[in-house]
């Protein structure tokens, strides 16, 4: 047995909180992760600046708390390079994904839903280094997509592949899978809180969480964090990535009635983002094309969407947000969202939902949640404006319209409202709009029930496959033992432990009992035989009259009260696979209230699980 196999059986011995075996794992998750963002970002810069920004002369630009790795001057940008430069970088990343890892194509998060769900937390090895070169190509070629995707992916396949190697159980794959997400996420968008928030809501689309990821995502999240940062020069190293500048203010009551008005928008705009980019995904999945040249369609024609709009805007750097991440330009409609105005706002937020479709659902790598942050803040932007030239004694600050349509947008499309508000907290540094941030956020998460940007997303772990046996435990432990035994009546046979055995096996003849308590001259029981003990002194009748109950009964009796559930009555049936149990009292050991059948308790199970899923089905209709 090598080393790792080794480790990971002395890890699954090791007690959960005394001996800190997920403070080690998710260290090492951790460190992987933050190492992982750090090439992820190193990699995609270096694309932005030796391939997109020295061909085309297009420099994305970053927020104020972005750190860039490499410099190149402002340049004349051209516009067919740019168009050419993107339909490459979909070329290349096509080639890369559907030759090596198929998995990698899309957003990713999705990929990691479904493997947490059905695929036991396994993810194959070599998806995370392919999902990094080919999201890396992409973005950096100017392909509208984000970053949360590709290292989710990156940091799910590592604690996929760790635990694998540790010969962990699929229980434990799945935490760590999970973990990797948040640590990845956490890292990137230096949100350490949010990320370990985000893996333990976004698998599901109902308001649930998955409990037992959050303290594990939450020491990996910290660790990948603390790693990437030291990537990051001092002066912005603890910055939040929009800057430190942005602080709104909530001033008036008031101000909740435009705050509705926006989540109806957002809402509006969240289905229409789920449409376009899902009906996108079916048209490029009917293209007579082979699919490993789809991304470079889908980037081509977002790179014309993107040169188009800045011809039509004469030549305002600012609409190209509709390409890459376009980080910049939210991070002037943050800043000043009067600066841009409400015409271009409203382009930038429709046109972003079509780039995004175009690169990400024709096959490209990237993630979805960058693009819906520049398309909810845009549109919070847009309507902050409206209201500030509609009810200006209310609305001061169309910038913090900006802020929260940025959460509410993803809570919406995403239905993962708490692990957003506390991301674009984090992300941009201020927490004074945490009231109207989560009550645009609540409110966009309720009326987007219907619609889901992960798709493999199940509503709560009642329907996952990954929690399907615990569910089981849960109904049996829900059920008391008090509900199935059967009490003593006059058929039940007891046998004094004095009784020959003679005696014992005539009045066996009379009775279909199988097992037999065994009781004291105070009725107590003592002891137990079934009919098999009985049968093996069949053929020695010389010991028919010297033998008596006493001599052939079990002491050991493994017994239940009627408190006791279903679960732990099965435990002890199967603990020595047997077929009834004694019931007796639990302040009197000795005093038999009944017998518990096998047989007796799997129907009642079976009768209350359908009655479950009918409950189930009811609400769900």
């Amino acid at each position: 047995m090598d080393f790792m196999k080794r480790l990971g059986l002395r890890l699954v011995d090791l007690d959960w909180t005394r001996q800190g075996k997920w403070f080690l794992l998710s260290g090492v998750i951790g460190i992987v992760a933050g190492l992982g963002a750090i090439a992820f970002q190193l990699l995609t810069q270096l694309v932005f600046c030796y391939v997109l920004a020295d061909i085309s002369g297009f420099s994305p630009g970053e927020p104020d708390g972005e750190h860039a790795f490499f410099h190149r001057e402002p340049a004349a940008i051209s516009p067919w390079l740019l168009v050419a430069v993107a339909g490459g970088g979909g070329l290349v990343s096509g080639w890369l994904v559907y030759t090596f890892a198929p998995e990698a194509e899309g957003h990713g998060t999705d990929a990691a839903i479904e493997s947490f769900h059905c695929k036991r937390g396994e993810v194959r090895p070599l998806v995370p280094f392919i999902k990094t070169l080919a999201s890396a190509i992409t973005i950096g070629t100017g392909g509208s997509g984000g970053r949360e995707g590709p290292i989710a992916q990156i940091g799910a396949g590592f604690g996929s592949f760790l635990a694998t190697r540790l010969g962990l159980s699929a229980r434990d794959r799945r935490i760590m899978l999970a973990a990797g997400m948040g640590a990845g996420v956490g890292a990137i968008f230096r949100a350490p809180l949010a990320g370990a928030l985000f893996a333990a809501e976004i698998f599901y689309s109902e308001s649930d969480l998955e409990s037992d990821v959050v303290v594990p995502a939450a020491l990996s999240s910290i660790v990948a964090y603390t790693v990437y940062t030291l990537s990051i020069p001092s002066h912005l190293r603890y910055t939040p990535l929009f800057g430190n500048k942005l602080h709104h203010t909530f001033e008036s009551p008031w101000e909740l009635i435009p705050y509705i008005v926006l989540s109806i928008v957002l809402t509006i705009v969240a289905v229409l983002y789920i449409k376009v980019f899902y009906g996108v995904h079916k048209l490029f999945a009917r293209l007579p094309v082979k699919r490993h040249f789809r991304p470079a369609i889908g980037a081509t024609l977002a790179a014309l969407v993107g040169v188009g709009l800045w011809q039509a805007f004469q030549y305002d750097n600012r609409v190209l947000a509709v390409m890459a991440t376009g980080y910049r330009t939210l991070q002037i409609a943050l800043d000043s969202a009067a600066s841009i105005g409400i015409p271009l706002l409203v382009t930038i937020a429709l046109a972003k939902i079509l780039t995004t479709s175009l690169t990400i659902s024709s096959g490209g790598s990237g993630g979805v949640f960058g693009p819906s942050m520049v398309i909810g803040g845009c549109t919070g932007a847009a309507v902050g404006q409206g209201f500030k030239m509609l009810w200006p004694d209310v609305v001061t600050q169309p910038e913090a319209f900006a802020l929260v349509g940025m959460a509410g947008f993803f809570a919406g499309a995403a239905n993962a409202p708490i692990s957003t508000i506390i991301m674009v907290s984090e992300m941009t540094g201020d927490y004074s709009l945490l009231m109207p941030t989560m009550f645009c956020s609540t409110l966009c998460f309720i009326m987007c029930r219907k619609w889901k940007l992960y798709v493999k997303q199940v509503p709560s772990r009642l329907e996952s496959p990954a929690h399907r046996g615990d569910f089981n435990v849960d109904l049996l432990e829900g059920i008391k033992v008090k509900e199935a035994y059967r009490p003593l009546d006059a058929r039940t046979m007891l046998i004094p432990e004095s009784m020959s055995l003679s005696d014992i096996v005539h009045r066996l003849s009379t009775t279909h009992q199988h097992y037999f308590p065994v009781v004291n001259e105070k009725n107590d029981m003592v002891g137990i035989f079934s009919s098999d003990d009985v049968r093996s002194y069949l053929y020695n009748e010389e010991i028919w009259a010297l033998a008596v109950a006493n001599d052939i009964m079990v002491t050991n009796v493994i017994k239940l009260t009627p408190d006791d559930d279903l679960n732990t009555a099965l435990t002890r049936f199967t603990s020595r696979n047997l077929d009834e149990l004694p019931v007796v009292d639990k302040d009197n050991k000795g005093r038999l209230l009944g017998m518990l059948r096998r047989k007796e308790t799997i129907g009642l199970y079976n009768r209350r699980l359908v009655a479950h899923k009918s409950e189930v089905d009811e609400a769900n209709d």
